[in-house]
């Protein structure tokens, strides 16, 4: 077992060697091995979304044959370099799409804190329980915060922020926005750099400014590369000594670069911001969603206030906030994707502006979901429901479609809610083949939640079912049980069924009710035959009047 982390293996990335070589290198100890086919090796790349490497696939077989780590790298997970071996790649979900679907048997996600392990990590980071208990109080009353806290290290930063302000060893508002506690996490580690290693009390203000300006350039300008770690030689790029950086562990706070095509010695505060709205939507991979959140939430007098010597006076803030929300809501108007528009919802909540969100939640209050039934909402409206929704207090283990409209529309709506469900029911919806194909989407999302779909009394037919199939087929589907009831599926969507669940031999299928429809004995035949099949999951199969079970050789 070779563990080979990708931080390691970017410092190679201008040498020529070959797979022995490499290994070599990493495990000197292992050169008195003469075959690597005579062993079963376990190769395990460490962090994909940390790789620095181009990942090219250019053809190589021989392990003894020189080429660039990349080169090495892609020819392993091609099978064509030591096809006996196993692979097994850690990633974060969005840096997982570089690996050709094809090249991928086995999809495992190690999801973060769920909310019983958010209050566990908690109360045994705070040993005053009563402390603790305040603690989870005040994060539950921030929902955009709290479903942050499924990351271990937010959980961390948020514990340090609030155990001093509520522990009464610092006062003011406790932080509600993500802004608030970055910020105040930066103070808090300023202060403690400056009393552990340099024995002050308070902060040199200039100094503090220019290693915080340093920190927050090589932030950026990694994050518009793609890159999530930083060597040496990015830090002396920005000027910053190694071991002075040692001592600063802290949140960019202060980015403005040339990038955005304007500068604030060149143009005003208003300008700026939605220059930056717009370089963000802009970006495929939403790399800069978080760094938009952070710089409008600086932009607030509130937040700079908190910072004291470290900001520069950026002019009349009200002025420029109002004009902001404006930009933001007009662009929210424009229908951008489901993923950028929540965002852009995040970006009004940090900076305090909640007016298109009360608008739904209004709507909500006065009776429910089923008020929304008949209601003519405005794409900004629909926008804001879905930014509700998915912020709100109100468990997502169970979507129901007929709490708010039996259509196709509001399904494609409120896509988001149903990617972010565990259970989606979409009885009787009126559903058709764009709802099949969006759906399929979802399944082959490697971010989707959902593992129980029931498509039960809509006229999907073969042709729809077709476009599902290939959602089921995909490696990143993990959806555990389908009902599709009544939905006028014959022989031929019971093929495309069986060749999915074949096709995918990481499907998680276990469950598949597909009464009520009217396949012939081939396609029940097919179907049936994947409960004796051993590469397949499917455990239960209810078809005509019959719950067949697998069998057990």
């Amino acid at each position: 077992m070779f563990p080979l982390p990708f931080r390691e293996l970017n410092l190679m990335k201008q040498r020529n060697l070959s797979l022995m070589e490499l290994l070599h290198h990493f495990f000197p100890e292992m050169r008195k091995l003469e075959l690597l086919d005579s062993y079963t090796v376990v190769l395990i790349f460490d962090g994909l979304d940390e790789c620095r490497l181009p990942l090219k696939f250019q053809r190589l077989c021989d392990v003894t044959e020189s080429a660039s780590v990349d080169v090495l790298l892609t020819n392993l997970i091609k099978g064509n370099l030591l096809p006996s071996a196993l692979l097994w790649i850690t990633s974060r979900p969005g840096a997982a799409n570089q690996i050709p679907p094809e090249c991928v048997d086995l999809v495992t996600e190690v999801r973060g804190f769920s909310d019983p392990q958010k209050e566990e990590y908690f109360r045994k980071r705070i040993s005053d329980q009563s402390l603790a208990n305040k603690i989870i109080t005040r994060m539950k009353s921030s929902r955009s915060l709290y479903i942050m806290c499924h990351i271990p290290v937010f959980c961390w930063i948020s514990a340090t922020v609030l155990e001093r302000m509520l522990g009464q060893a610092e006062s003011g508002e406790v932080p509600r926005t993500l802004t608030q506690m970055f910020t105040h996490f930066l103070i808090c580690q300023i202060k403690h750099k400056d009393r552990k290693y340099h024995q002050k009390c308070d902060p040199d203000p200039q100094q503090t400014k220019e290693s915080i300006l340093a920190l927050g350039k090589l932030a950026f300008q990694q994050l518009e590369k793609g890159n999530l770690i930083f060597y040496e030689e990015d830090l002396r790029e920005c000027g910053i000594d190694v071991g002075e950086v040692a001592v600063y562990s802290g949140v960019c706070t202060q980015i403005f670069r040339e990038e955005f095509g304007l500068h604030l010695g060149k143009s005003n505060m208003s300008d700026f911001l939605r220059s930056a709205v717009d370089k963000a939507l802009q970006s495929e991979n939403g790399h800069l969603d978080l760094f938009l959140r952070f710089l409008l939430g600086l932009s607030l007098e509130s937040n700079q206030t908190l910072l004291r010597g470290l900001m520069p006076q950026t002019g009349s803030s009200s002025h420029s906030k109002q004009e902001t929300v404006e930009y933001i809501k007009e662009k929210i108007r424009e229908n951008p994707s489901p993923e950028k528009y929540i965002n852009l919802f995040h970006c009004l909540n940090e900076l305090n502006d909640h007016s298109l969100v009360q608008e739904v939640q209004t709507y909500l209050n006065r009776g429910g979901e089923r008020r929304l039934r008949g209601t003519r909402l405005s794409p900004a409206q629909w926008s804001a429901l879905v930014f509700v929704l998915l912020n709100s207090d109100q468990d997502l283990d169970e979507f129901n479609l007929s709490k708010y409209d039996q259509s196709e529309e509001c399904l494609l709506k409120l896509l988001p809610v149903v990617k972010a469900s565990r259970k989606a029911e979409l009885w009787e919806c009126n559903l058709t083949e764009e709802s099949c194909r969006v759906l399929s989407s979802v399944l082959s999302s490697n971010s989707s939640s959902l593992r129980e779909l029931n498509l039960g009394k809509n006229n999907l037919q073969d042709s729809g079912v077709k476009l599902l199939s290939a959602g089921l087929e995909n490696p990143h589907c993990t959806l555990e049980i389908l009902s599709m009831y009544n939905c006028s599926i014959t022989d031929e969507g019971c093929a495309a069924l069986a060749s999915a669940l074949r096709s995918n031999s990481s499907s998680h299928l276990r469950e598949l009710n597909l009464k009520g429809n009217n396949p012939g004995e081939s396609g029940v035949k097919l179907l049936s035959y994947l409960l004796k099949d051993p590469h397949c999951k499917l455990e239960t199969l209810y078809i005509k009047k019959h719950k067949l079970t697998r069998t057990v050789v």
